[in-house]
């Protein structure tokens, strides 16, 4: 049993490191204004490039098909090889060393992104299969190490020679010498009735998951706040990468340290009779659990007292008070339309949460769609801010700091992704709708985007690509997690790829968006430069203030869109909350 729980611990290490060194996709900005100019395309190709990575997010059923047919490893493997030549590839290109037209370049874009999807679904089916019943604290716990991809990105780069070649060169290989090193906990899966635990092995799993979450929030931290110092300091940048792999191995420590202290306790207290006084915090969940039931109780009956004494008032004053008629008419009129929005808000929910939903049965419900329009007005567009923030930086001046920026958006991406878990850990003292959370999440958003469409500059910069990261590191964690609570746990790999179609869509609308915008003011005499090859580069805080009030009102309708879905879903979880559990995944269960 101790093997097998042990074993499980391995490989969530495992697809952490995986998770750190796959987010190529985030660090896009660093070489984009180089690769354009290598190329001699226009802002528009380019949006197309950044829409080519994101496209291969839409073949992510590719990697649900190979997992039915190739083990696990095999499939983790492949991803590794595409990813290594998608990028090698460019970095040949961006170098001088080969020479290819754009429709090939486009298309190793699209693989480079196709392999960070076959990286993802092989995260989560590792944390499903080995995390049947805390599936959704590893899954946030995994998907925000993803979050810090660009920032450990930026100071492997710093270690070398800062160049933006370089971080192609890294995409290429890192991915595979992490895949080599997560290789053999994978292969050393522990057996699906070691992952059936009892209750108090329950609880200090979610004990474990604490410290876990606090040292990653350490590592972020860690490489916020010293990635800035390392520029142009390549020693530097050398001790404090070696510092960054540190932390990304003390979590090797953590649960054996946890399941030792358990063994000893166990051992040690049995002897002595002590452990019927000794104190465990997780001793507070059962008596919240208790105190609940007391408290619902009490509820009921003074409920029953306040019923009874308004039926007394309103019988003792209806002989004193007339109904004035107009008042009655406007009771009705907000009754009917309460009636008529009630409707609407009833009409194909949800029954209870977990409940399994097939690609067929998902795309019938109106759930869904507000949960599409969600992450489509959302999320995405949080990263299509962040493929376009090399050019927004240069367009304001500030092309010197892009690194520093896209390390701050990856940063709080991480920080935002972390605290997706705090449903699961706020669980037993503040109960809330993930899709509230998800609603909240969203706030950040259209402020973040007015913000910088009014004010313009550096700083507005700065905390506009906090907010977005933040906002959107959230949601994307999150999501996972949703949609296996809405539409099943069991299907959630057919049905997150479904759901991840918005990805590509909104990088080529919003994408678009935005670089017509930039041309259109680049074109113009006096907020262009034009260069030899016939490449135009625009300058000032025009070339991007309509495409932040166009985000920023977009985002608003993501925002309206997960209130509705917060208000359609809530009597489910609710539900669920009071005493009916949603479906859990059994471990040994494919991921389909």
């Amino acid at each position: 049993m101790a093997g097998g729980q042990s074993r499980k611990w391995m490989i969530l290490v495992a697809t952490v490191w995986i998770q750190a060194f796959t987010g190529t996709n985030f660090d896009f900005s660093a070489y984009s204004s180089d690769l354009k100019a290598a190329l001699g395309i226009s802002q528009v190709q380019l949006s197309y490039l950044a829409t080519a990575s994101d496209l291969g997010k839409a073949l992510g059923w590719s990697s649900g098909l190979a997992l039915l047919y190739l083990p696990l490893p095999a499939v983790l493997l492949l991803a590794a090889a595409i990813g290594a030549a998608a990028y090698a590839a460019q970095w040949l290109v961006l170098t001088g060393r080969l020479s290819l037209p754009y429709l090939p370049v486009f298309l190793l874009c699209l693989l480079a992104g196709c392999s960070i999807c076959w990286f993802n679904t092989v995260c989560f089916v590792l944390c499903i299969r080995n995390f049947p019943v805390n599936r959704s604290l590893a899954l946030s716990l995994t998907i925000s190490f993803n979050g810090v991809s660009a920032a450990l990105y930026t100071l492997a780069s710093n270690a070398l020679d800062g160049s933006s070649s370089t971080y192609l060169l890294l995409n290429a290989t890192l991915p595979v010498l992490a895949s080599a090193a997560a290789l053999l906990p994978i292969l050393r899966q522990p057996p699906t009735h070691l992952l059936l635990l009892p209750p108090d092995a329950t609880r200090r799993d979610f004990h474990v998951f604490l410290l876990l979450n606090v040292l990653a929030f350490l590592t972020g931290l860690y490489l916020l706040l010293l990635n800035s110092v390392s520029s142009n300091r390549p020693v530097l940048a050398r001790l404090l990468l070696a510092g960054a792999i540190i932390l990304l191995l003390v979590p090797l420590c953590i649960p054996g340290t946890v399941c030792a202290r358990h063994w000893v306790r166990r051992t040690i207290y049995s002897r002595s009779g002590a452990d019927d006084v000794h104190y465990s915090p997780f001793s507070r969940i059962e008596d919240l659990d208790l105190r609940k039931e007391l408290i619902r109780g009490t509820n009921t009956n003074s409920n029953i007292h306040e019923n009874d004494s308004s039926s007394s008032s309103s019988s003792s004053s209806s002989s004193n008070d007339r109904v004035v008629v107009g008042e009655e008419e406007t009771r009705r009129w907000w009754s009917q339309r309460w009636r008529c929005c009630e409707g609407v808000m009833e009409k194909n929910r949800l029954a209870a949460i977990g409940e399994e939903h097939s690609a067929k049965r998902l795309i019938t419900r109106i759930d869904f769609w507000l949960y599409y329009v969600a992450y489509f007005c959302g999320a995405t567009v949080g990263l299509v801010y962040c493929n376009n923030l090399g050019q927004i930086a240069q367009s304001l001046g500030r092309e010197s700091k892009t690194t520093l920026f896209v390390t701050v958006y990856s940063a709080c991406s991480f920080f935002g992704r972390l605290l997706s878990a705090a449903p699961d850990f706020l669980r037993g003292k503040v109960y809330f709708a993930r899709t509230g959370w998800l609603a909240i999440a969203l706030v950040p958003m259209p402020l973040a985007f007015f913000l910088l469409a009014e004010a313009g500059d550096g700083h507005a910069l700065l905390a506009g690509t906090a907010l977005v990261g933040l906002s959107s590191g959230f949601i994307f964690a999150a999501a996972v997690a949703v949609t296996s609570e809405l539409f099943g746990p069991n299907s959630v790999g057919v049905n997150h790829n479904i759901l991840i179609t918005n990805i590509p869509l909104g990088s080529l609308l919003y994408g678009l968006l935005a670089a017509l915008v930039y041309d259109a003011n680049g074109n113009s005499s006096f907020r262009g430069v034009q260069l030899g090859d016939g490449m135009v580069v625009c300058m000032g805080r025009k070339c991007y203030a309509k495409t932040f009030l166009g985000w920023g009102c977009i985002t608003l309708v993501g925002l309206l869109s997960s209130v509705f879905l917060f208000l359609r879903t809530r009597t489910a979880y609710d539900q669920a909350e009071h005493g009916q559990p949603m479906p859990q995944s059994r471990g040994g269960e494919d991921f389909r």
